[in-house]
């Protein structure tokens, strides 16, 4: 029977007649299921469909993206499973370039020309060795990343030629856990059996995780020198200067970066952020333009862009241009979430820079009330919108912008930004009293749900702690607290799946938004004996 028989597969190939020639090279290797994606945002639509088994993508994709780039924003939406064989189709002469531009390569390269038999060969091989990680795949999948790491160890001894990417493997799901002290090991001992840039990389970032921030700085900057192509690395230096205030070396990191992978979008918007944080304006402008272009005609577009790039101009005087941004902003994204209130926001600046106090209030009237409703309006643009306010009498709303920014403080040094708005515009005393009045409502919050499953009523907890997540989407302790609250309900309430589901999206929560936190591992641990005890958990094949 053909091995081929009954899996799927994703072509993306800007030109027809190729396309067309792959396909018939699949279906002489037996495979039929076929599709066909002419660019990146049609396989961006057909992967967010469906799941495929094999995505043949072509290196040299048009539109101002290339098939590494395509990858990294699949992979970073998660839009495409672990066991998804992905071949990138490459030129000879580019492949040196891309081999080494990132930490997360494909499956595969395929170098052109190749043959229908060259194709089966490559195939063959990916399927033999997705067959020896698809139990770990699964797992994963399922939630069960300890059963995951188990499964690695015993994948190592199994599969001897496989063992440094089970390792690899392992290490990433420490690091997902929470556990970088135990991932750190694994790294420094791949990093020792063959000084592999990913693995240096991994070790890095174990670093960057319990804040050892100079020695991180130091091995990424040799992994940066010693490959001027890898441009994760870059980023991740980028992030080490951010950490330690270093706005300025940040931002040199990430032109390095852009001048290697220049159509990344996401790279891109992060370096305007940064020179616009840093206060060089005429970087911010010429990459923020880049972005609103580059993003205009992308699956993955965000109206916020337009409200940089109007915050840069402004700055640097230009009202005229930043209301023609804001037109454009209106026409090009007009059914997309969140375009008004960006749009207000975005008017707001101009309208107060041209001292149009009528247009001004009616702006700021609408962004105020919009915002209410607006949880993922990144926290930078909730200050400048809390900035305008202060700044023209609208107290009141600023303070509630300024309210829900500082409950959502992830740090620190979050605090402080949105403190030091109010501070520079004369209201010290306002900025303390709601930093004051905002950490005690979290404490509050937290403090209720507790009481209330002390008591026993798991259910109220519950409840409670949802509805402070609705209010405190982005703050690490409300989202801990929350995923106590319904994890202890589960274990002394009965399996609901509905429950199960959400305990799985506040863990991740607290992943995402504090991956030091010491209690993690526990969390998750409590996690695994919940899923056991109503054997809802992943089952070892």
């Amino acid at each position: 029977m053909n091995e081929l028989d009954g899996l799927t597969a994703l072509i993306i190939e800007p030109h027809a007649g190729m396309r067309a020639t792959v396909h018939n090279m699949l279906t002489m290797c037996g495979l039929s299921k076929v599709d066909h994606a002419g660019s990146s945002n049609q396989a961006v639509k057909y992967l967010g469909l469906k799941q495929y088994d094999l995505v043949l993508c072509e290196y040299a994709l048009e539109g101002g993206q290339d098939g590494q780039q395509l990858l990294e924003d699949v992979r970073h939406h998660k839009l495409m499973p672990l066991a998804t064989m992905f071949f990138m189709v490459t030129a000879e002469g580019d492949y040196g370039k891309v081999v080494s531009a990132a930490e997360l390569g494909p499956t595969d390269y395929i170098l052109k020309p190749f043959t229908a038999d060259r194709l089966l060969e490559r195939i063959a091989r990916a399927l033999d060795k997705r067959k020896v990680f698809l139990p770990v795949y699964e797992l994963m999948a399922s939630g069960g990343q300890r059963e995951a790491i188990d499964a690695c160890l015993e994948g190592e001894e199994r599969h001897p030629r496989h063992a440094i990417d089970f390792m690899r493997l392992r290490a990433e799901l420490h690091m997902f856990l929470g556990e970088a002290d135990q991932a750190e090991p694994i790294y420094r001992r791949l990093v020792e059996a063959k000084a592999i840039a990913w693995a240096r990389l991994g070790l890095a970032k174990t670093l960057f995780l319990r804040e050892r921030f100079q020695e991180a700085q130091e091995l990424l900057q040799d992994l940066v020198e010693s490959n001027k192509n890898f441009v994760d690395a870059y980023d991740w230096l980028a992030r080490t200067h951010e950490a330690v205030g270093e706005l300025d070396k940040a931002q040199a990191v990430l032109g390095d970066a852009v001048a290697v992978s220049p159509h990344a979008v996401r790279r891109l918007r992060k370096l305007g952020e940064t020179a616009l944080e840093a206060g060089d304006h005429d970087t911010a402008e010429k990459v923020l333009k880049q972005v609103v272009s580059k993003a205009k005609y992308s699956e993955f577009r965000d109206p916020q862009d337009h409200v940089r790039l109007v915050q840069t101009l402004v700055r640097k005087g230009d009202p005229v241009q930043a209301a023609a941004v804001i037109r454009d902003l209106d026409k090009s994204m007009a059914f997309q979430k969140g375009t008004a209130l960006c749009s207000a926001i975005a008017s707001s600046m101009v309208h107060e820079y041209t001292g149009n106090e009528a247009r001004l209030n009616e702006s700021l009237l609408a962004a105020l009330a919009a915002s209410k409703e607006a949880p993922t309006l990144a926290p930078d643009l909730k200050l400048e919108l809390a900035r305008v306010a202060i700044e023209n009498d609208m107290e009141e709303g600023a303070a509630e912008v300024m309210r829900e920014v500082m409950r959502n403080a992830q740090n620190g040094a979050a605090m402080g930004r949105a403190m030091a708005v109010f501070e520079k515009a004369g209201h010290g005393d306002l900025a303390r009293q709601l930093a004051r009045e905002s950490r005690q409502q979290v404490v509050d919050l937290v403090a209720s749900g507790a009481a209330r499953a002390r008591e026993g009523d798991f259910k109220g907890a519950v409840a409670m702690m949802q509805e402070a997540v609705g209010k405190l989407p982005d703050n690490p302790q409300v989202a801990f607290n929350a995923a106590l609250a319904v994890l202890k309900a589960l274990d002394n309430g009965g399996w609901d799946e509905r429950l199960g589901q959400q305990a799985v999206a506040y863990i991740a929560a607290v992943r995402r938004l504090d991956p030091v936190n010491p209690k993690l591992p526990a969390l998750a641990g409590l996690h695994q004996q919940v899923l056991m005890k109503y054997n809802k958990g992943p089952r070892r094949k």
